[in-house]
């Protein structure tokens, strides 16, 4: 099983400063879904993990969660893709939870939900603090240059380098960097080694 987890808010979909609280907000960013329907089609699952504190916050509620999230799939869906699982963090940064990332336990929860060693996983997405927390519990990971993370475009040299160390403070050792979902997925195509095992007999729902 070849597994990728994903950030949501500035990888998949734009990025907000005020949260994306309504189905209205929620907008794929260009090539984004077409990215995920080439991953599908050549044998990856795909799942994200994104902190939501807009929850937390009673900025949203689930309600409203739930409706960003069904118009996300039926986006996907009409791309010819499919995003398998959303794990998300539904705490304010003040609460001191072990899911809001960089923390590592939305990660660790997707291990031990599809049985795939975290060795074997790849961790993709515009946020630091994504990266952080998929190197936490050992996966491999790359920093999409899109989102937040757009400003370092001229500062790191991308389609698929490994960020020089040093260059771009608590980056984890080893990440390599890509301009957008689109370019990593090329890269990943061509790069990517045998499907992994699962290390029980799980499947993702």
């Amino acid at each position: 099983m070849k597994l990728l987890i994903l950030d949501r808010d500035g990888t998949l979909n734009r990025q907000r400063e005020d949260h994306v609280a309504s189905p209205d907000e929620w907008e794929p960013l260009p090539g984004a879904l077409e990215a995920v329907a080439r991953l599908n089609q050549a044998g990856w699952h795909v799942v994200l993990a994104t902190n939501q504190s807009g929850l937390g916050r009673g900025i949203f509620d689930m309600a409203a969660l739930n409706a960003v999230h069904a118009k996300m799939h039926r986006a996907l869906a009409a791309a010819g893709a499919r995003v398998d699982a959303v794990f998300f963090c539904p705490h304010a940064p003040e609460d001191g939870c072990d899911c809001r990332k960089p923390a590592p336990g939305l990660f660790q929860q997707i291990a031990e939900h599809t049985g795939v060693d975290a060795a074997h996983i790849v961790v993709a997405g515009h946020a630091l603090r994504h990266a952080q927390a998929g190197a936490a519990v050992g996966c491999t990971t790359h920093m999409l240059l899109s989102g937040g993370s757009a400003e370092w475009r001229d500062r790191v040299t991308t389609q698929g380098t490994v960020v020089p160390e040093g260059l771009w403070p608590g980056l984890p050792r080893g990440t390599r960097a890509h301009t957008d979902l689109p370019s990593f997925v090329t890269w990943l195509l061509q790069h990517a080694s045998a499907p992994v095992h699962m290390t029980e007999n799980r499947k993702i729902p």
